[in-house]
């Protein structure tokens, strides 16, 4: 996985090469993170977590990123807030609108309010939400749709209040395998245009209309592996061209080359025992 210059050219639509688009991001550094508490099955209390590790690590993804062109944003972490490096689930920004995450577990509720202060700060209007729902890491557009998760994290009524927020299709997706209890660990996407082959994602990671409903709107997305899953290799973060993905997910990283993408690895496998990976990180600010 090496960084090209050159535009690459996509196999599945002839000479078009994939090109990069500007994209700005809003991130938190783990400088509190540890695990102290279990809310999903990656986190084990009794396993002692190394919060240098978690920033180098953290580190690398955030040059990454600048060496991209990707503009990146920074909140300031919080004490007591471990979790808050997870910047995606602390809001869905959109149009210049941000709705409000209102989180699941008691543990992670003080984040909803700091990121929804930090969205008002830089005036965006803020659409606070009534119902439970854990930011992008449950809604992910493509297109003029927003898919939306469900079934661990994020309610169903908040798809309806995220729908009359944006004005915007909101598709549900059921996810049914607690390892994958946000959509992005499960479903990625590659190009927020749209198009068959503009996801990728685990079929196994959601229910049978879920996986009809895939099928039908990206009959030529990316099929991820039990192996790559496994180590969040799903959970990237993509430009169109440049896809930032866990360094182990190498069966997906070669996947990509092949559809014309150009796959940059990177190892946050401490921050990968709260249960996030490079998207967990990285909230999108659609201005």
């Amino acid at each position: 996985m090496t960084l090209i210059d050159e535009p690459t050219v996509d196999a599945r639509a002839g000479s078009r090469p994939r090109l990069g688009r500007a994209r700005r991001v809003l991130m938190c550094r783990p400088e509190h993170f540890t695990v102290s508490y279990r809310i999903n099955p990656w986190m084990h209390p009794a396993v002692p977590t190394d919060t240098g590790l978690a920033l180098r690590q953290w580190q690398t993804l955030y040059d990454t990123y600048v060496r991209l062109g990707i503009a990146v944003e920074l909140i300031d972490p919080l004490p007591g807030l471990p979790d808050m490096v997870y910047a995606a689930n602390g809001g869905f920004v959109l149009d210049g609108t941000a709705y409000s995450a209102r989180f699941r577990f008691d543990e992670r509720a003080a984040e909803g309010p700091a990121y929804a202060a930090w969205f008002e700060q830089r005036g965006l209007r803020v659409a606070h939400a009534r119902h439970v729902n854990e930011g992008e890491g449950d809604f992910l557009p493509v297109g003029d749709t927003i898919f939306a998760g469900t079934g661990f994290r994020s309610a169903p009524s908040s798809h309806r209040e995220l729908s009359r927020s944006f004005d915007r299709e909101v598709v549900p997706l059921r996810l049914v395998d607690p390892n994958y209890y946000h959509l992005d660990t499960a479903f990625a996407v590659l190009d927020s245009d749209g198009g068959p082959a503009s996801v990728a994602y685990l079929p196994d990671a959601f229910d049978q209309a879920g996986r009809r409903e895939l099928e039908r709107r990206f009959p030529d997305a990316v099929l991820a592996t039990r192996e790559d899953a496994a180590v969040l290799g799903l959970n990237c973060f993509s430009d169109g061209r440049n896809v930032v993905i866990a360094s182990r997910a190498t069966t997906f990283g070669r996947d990509l080359e092949r559809r014309g993408y150009v796959p940059h690895g990177v190892d946050l496998s401490e921050l990968l025992r709260g249960g996030g990976g490079v998207k967990c990180c990285t909230l999108e600010l659609r201005f």
